[in-house]
């Protein structure tokens, strides 16, 4: 069985359902990609791409200024303007957060008639490439700021009941240099909402980074799947590895019971239960070499206990983010904090589409005009 990484069809509380005909407009999109002048492409994957841009002066009213960078998102294909619109309300409720990319709005895309994403341009790199030019990890004190900011944003997101699913270095932003630097989550296109009631979907995000639950079929899962991952994001920046790299189902379940041990039902009542709770191609009673991994001299006794918490399979005993940031290891780190990374705007444009409290529905925009030239007789 080998790795799939599906993107569900965003649901708005429910709406998920709604037609994806454009209707006449409740709230008027920001404008189109015409009122940007495209720079270069940011990235691209298998659901969309990200472009820098730059403001012109016709949108003066919407930016900080004119000629202020952005990042634009457009899917590849998207099921109907919900799935975009599913990403810009969970973006919207973690406005202000500054370890989360900031939201400007929803733009259309004059050409393709689609609906994009408008963000903080964010000066710097992921983080998954940042581990690569290095070619090794971090050091301990960088990985605590890090992870300091990482957890405060999860905190965000799950205190508004939302579930990224798919934390991962690809998908954390670092900005500034290696002392005084950022980090911000992004891309929040398979992240889902906890209003709405299981079955959750298995298959989405990265494989190695989904947790445990979620690769056992577990489908009530919560927002611990995220902390999981952020443990999983914790070892790769001490280590520069992923620790967990594999191809297919079973050699990535024998790889995490090789590092965390082999769970049971004592350790984890119900594990056997779970749909595909196959027993591992391990010695029973498996214990955890993670401190192998990451001794003393690499990681602190309080760094470790962070690390442990964060990578425990069985989800009700994990660390929630709030509970972990509470721990002695982010006590400097926490005394330290400063607002090195620009903080998203806590307010969007009453231009900006409105979804907090209501499903949207559009009118489509019409291109630009162009200049009108004279008939020719």
């Amino acid at each position: 069985m080998a790795f799939t990484c599906k993107r569900p069809t965003a649901s708005l509380d429910g709406h998920a359902g709604q037609p994806g005909a454009m209707c006449r407009k409740r709230r008027r999109v920001v404008g189109t990609t015409y009122d940007y002048d495209q720079e270069s492409r940011l990235g691209a994957g298998k659901f969309g791409a990200v472009v820098k841009a730059r403001c012109r002066a016709v949108v003066k009213a919407r930016c900080r200024a004119i000629g202020q960078l952005v990042a634009i998102k457009s899917l590849h294909d998207p099921v109907d303007p919900h799935e975009v619109l599913g990403e810009a309300r969970f973006l919207e409720a973690c406005g202000g957060q500054p370890h989360i990319v900031g939201f400007r709005g929803v733009t259309l895309d004059y050409v393709t008639d689609e609906l994009c994403l408008v963000m903080d341009y964010v000066e710097g790199k992921s983080l998954k490439v940042l581990l690569s030019e290095r070619g090794g990890g971090l050091p301990e004190a960088t990985v605590c700021t890090f992870m300091w900011q990482l957890l405060t944003a999860a905190k965000k997101m799950h205190r508004c009941h939302i579930v990224h699913r798919d934390i991962n270095p690809a998908n954390i932003l670092v900005g500034g240099d290696e002392a005084g630097g950022f980090v911000k989550i992004c891309d929040f296109g398979v992240a889902m909402s906890m209003s709405e009631a299981p079955p959750y979907e298995e298959e989405v995000g990265m494989g190695e980074y989904r947790a445990p639950e979620m690769l056992l079929g577990k489908e009530d899962y919560d927002a611990l799947v995220d902390t999981w991952s952020l443990g999983r994001v914790m070892a790769e920046m001490l280590s520069g590895k992923r620790i967990f790299r594999a191809a297919e189902f079973i050699s990535l379940f024998q790889r995490i019971y090789e590092v965390v041990g082999v769970p049971d039902d004592t350790t984890w009542p119900g594990f056997t239960s779970l749909p595909h709770a196959a027993p591992p191609p391990l010695v029973p009673g498996q214990k955890s070499t993670l401190r192998d991994l990451f001794p003393e001299e690499t990681l602190s006794t309080e760094g470790f206990k962070v690390l442990n918490g964060l990578l425990t399979c069985n989800p009700d005993k994990r660390l929630k983010a709030a509970t972990a940031l509470k721990l002695p290891w982010f006590a400097t780190a926490a005394a330290n904090a400063h607002p090195s990374a620009p903080t998203a705007a806590a307010k969007i444009d009453t231009m900006a589409v409105s979804i907090k409290e209501e499903v949207v529905e559009f009118a489509p925009l019409m291109p630009p005009r162009r200049e009108s030239r004279p008939r020719r007789c």
